[in-house]
């Protein structure tokens, strides 16, 4: 096979030689493929990939029933994949869209706004794309943006971010009071998981082009993620428009909890309560369950 030149080559391993914290590039290091790096997560292991196949398929099966209610009866559902970069946002909404129609459940995944669309009202892109009735529409990365990445990386001023928070609450407010299913999804990982992710991706020819630059220059930037987050989830968990946290050191159990949360949460028709467990309370809560990793990255 020809080589061809990876624009990210070797930054995430020079990164991890000579800046990143001596722990991190040491639990890099000695770890197993399938252990997990966090300590505080409560299982040392990935869970075996035939158990994850088994409890895979049924919650699948109970998919194809939601996403018969949601045609049929004309319900509208929004759920906002955030998290950190590598946590798995991907991985969950394929294991989602692999047996659903996209002409019902659909991924929004917005790119980089467009010269008109910085001078709009900032919710109005988002507004946009909502779903009509008997839609679904599954956000990877959403107005969130501006409470976490555009704050960290200065893409929008102090100004600009508190209004988001100011108008926030009331937007999510209007989608619920109109009969809106709101779900807001956080899948959280560690940095050293997160290490390991990134050089990943560098290192595969086949997955290099998950690589970005705000990857690459956000790995210095972990405590200036972390502050965005913890004041995101103070401002913005709330009664009608909650935030469920999702521990995804495991991105088996992690995708097992994003479909069983999803599926508790809505009444859909003919649902199989007998089989359909809530998700492991040690990996999937509220905020309260995040785990913050404070490390010194210069700021």
């Amino acid at each position: 096979m020809n080589e061809f030149p990876m624009p990210f080559a070797g930054q995430v391993s020079e990164y991890l030689n000579t800046r990143a914290p001596a722990d991190i590039r040491e639990t890099v290091e000695r770890a197993r493929k399938r252990d997990t790096l966090a300590g505080s997560y409560p299982y040392p292991r990935w869970m075996p990939k035939s158990d994850y196949l088994d409890e895979l398929k049924p919650l699948q099966f109970e998919l194809v029933k939601l996403q018969h209610w949601i045609e049929g009866t004309g319900q509208r559902v929004i759920v906002i994949f955030e998290g950190r970069d590598t946590a798995g946002k991907s991985g969950a909404i394929n294991r989602i869209t692999e047996v659903t129609n996209q002409r019902v459940v659909r991924i929004e995944a917005l790119p980089r706004p467009t010269d008109r669309q910085t001078r709009e009202w900032f919710f109005q892109r988002y507004v946009e794309r909502l779903p009509a009735g008997s839609e679904m529409v599954l956000f990877d990365r959403s107005w969130y943006n501006r409470a976490v990445i555009e704050h960290v990386f200065g893409f929008c001023t102090p100004d600009e971010r508190e209004r988001f928070f100011v108008q926030l609450p009331e937007f999510e407010r209007m989608l619920a009071g109109d009969g809106v299913h709101l779900i807001k999804l956080w899948l959280n990982v560690g940095r050293a998981e997160q290490m390991r992710r990134l050089l990943a991706r560098e290192q595969n020819p086949m997955r290099h082009w998950k690589l970005s630059r705000i990857d690459v220059e956000g790995l210095g930037k972990w405590d200036s993620y972390t502050r965005a987050i913890a004041e995101t989830f103070q401002r913005s968990h709330t009664s009608f428009a909650p935030w469920t946290v999702i521990r995804a050191e495991d991105k088996y159990r992690a995708r097992l909890a994003v479909l069983r949360h999803i599926l508790t949460r809505l009444p859909y028709a003919h649902k199989d309560n007998d089989s359909l467990i809530p998700p492991d309370p040690q990996i999937c809560g509220s905020p309260e369950i995040w785990d913050m990793e404070l490390w010194q990255d210069g700021t």
